[in-house]
C-alpha cells in the first residue's frame, strides 16, 4: 500500500484514465454473497446490467460502491474480487493489452446503457476488467468505511508487469517506499491511484499473480472477527502497518480481501 492516493472524483464526474474505477466479484451464491457482505460492511444492492447473468450493485447509504454477479453454473471459475480500470475507449484499450502481451478474455461489450467493458488479464496471468463509462460511472465513494481504499497487484517480480501498465494506461511508476525493495506505486499526474507489489516465492501457487482490494474499515480487529463469524476465513492476522491496521480474509466462496482501517 501506499499514503497518498489521487483526488476525489466528484459523484457526477467520470474516472481519469487508468484509475481503478470499479471493484467486482464474480461467485456461485449471489444471495450467501450479499447477506455476508451487507452484514460486513452495511451494503445495500440493487439490480445491475445482466449481459453476464444475474448481477447487483453495492450501495454504501445510497451511492454505489462494488458489484456481485453470478458464475455461470457450469463454469468452475476463481472467485476473486476484479477491479476495473477506467478508460476512454474499452475497444483500444483492448487491442492496446494484446499488443502488450495481454490476453482479452470477455469482450469488449456494452452493459446495456452502463457503458462498455473488457476483462483482460496481464502478462503474468493476473485478471483485471477496462471500464468505458456511459451512465455508470463507477465507484462513487472510496477510502470510507465500508468502500474500496486501494487495490494492490500481487506477483513474483514487478519488472514485466510494471512496465505493461505503464504502457496500457500510462502509468508513472516509482518505488513505493518503505513496502520493500520490490514496490512499485502507480501514478497519474503524480498522484499514486494503485501498486504492484513483488512478492517472489511467497506467491501462493493456488492464487498466483493476482489483484487484492483493500476495504477501509473503522476498526480492523472488530471488522476481522465479523467477517470470520459470518464464515469468513482468516488468511493473515491483523497487523500495524505504516498505512493503517491491516488483515487479510477470504468470504465463504474463497474470495480474498484485505481490511485496514487507517488508509492515509
Amino acid at each position: 500500500m501506499t499514503e497518498a492516493r489521487g483526488p476525489a472524483v466528484p459523484d457526477d464526474a467520470a474516472h481519469p484514465p487508468g484509475t481503478p474505477c470499479w471493484v467486482s466479484l464474480m461467485v456461485h451464491r449471489v444471495a450467501a454473497t450479499q447477506e455476508f457482505y451487507g452484514a460486513l460492511f452495511g451494503w445495500e444492492f440493487r439490480p445491475g446490467p445482466r449481459q453476464l447473468g444475474p448481477y447487483v450493485r453495492a450501495l454504501l447509504d445510497g451511492r454505489e460502491v462494488a458489484g456481485i454477479g453470478q458464475l455461470p453454473p457450469d463454469r468452475h471459475l476463481p472467485v476473486a474480487w476484479t477491479p476495473y480500470l477506467a478508460s476512454e475507449d474499452a475497444d483500444a484499450t483492448a487491442e492496446l493489452v494484446r499488443h502488450c502481451g495481454g490476453t482479452v478474455g470477455v469482450g469488449p461489450l456494452d452493459a446495456a446503457e452502463a457503458g462498455r467493458l473488457a476483462i483482460a488479464s496481464d502478462p503474468s496471468g493476473a485478471v483485471f476488467g477496462i471500464w468505458q463509462a456511459s451512465v455508470h460511472l463507477g465507484t462513487t465513494v472510496t477510502c470510507e468505511p465500508g468502500a474500496p481504499a486501494w487495490h494492490e497487484l500481487l506477483v513474483r517480480d514487478t519488472s514485466v508487469v510494471a512496465k505493461f501498465y505503464r504502457t496500457v494506461f500510462g502509468y508513472e511508476d516509482e518505488p513505493a517506499a518503505p513496502a520493500g525493495p520490490d514496490h512499485v506505486a502507480l501514478h497519474l499526474k503524480g498522484h499514486p491511484v494503485a501498486g504492484i507489489r513483488g512478492v517472489g516465492s511467497a506467491l501462493s501457487h493456488d492464487r498466483g499473480p493476482h489483484w487484492l482490494t483493500y476495504f477501509q474499515v473503522t476498526d480492523t480487529d472488530e471488522a476481522l472477527t465479523r467477517a470470520c463469524d459470518l464464515g469468513g476465513r482468516l488468511l493473515e492476522p491483523a497487523h500495524d502497518t505504516a498505512h493503517g491496521r491491516v488483515a487479510t480474509v477470504a468470504d465463504p466462496e474463497g474470495a480474498v480481501f484485505s481490511l485496514v482501517d487507517g488508509v492515509g
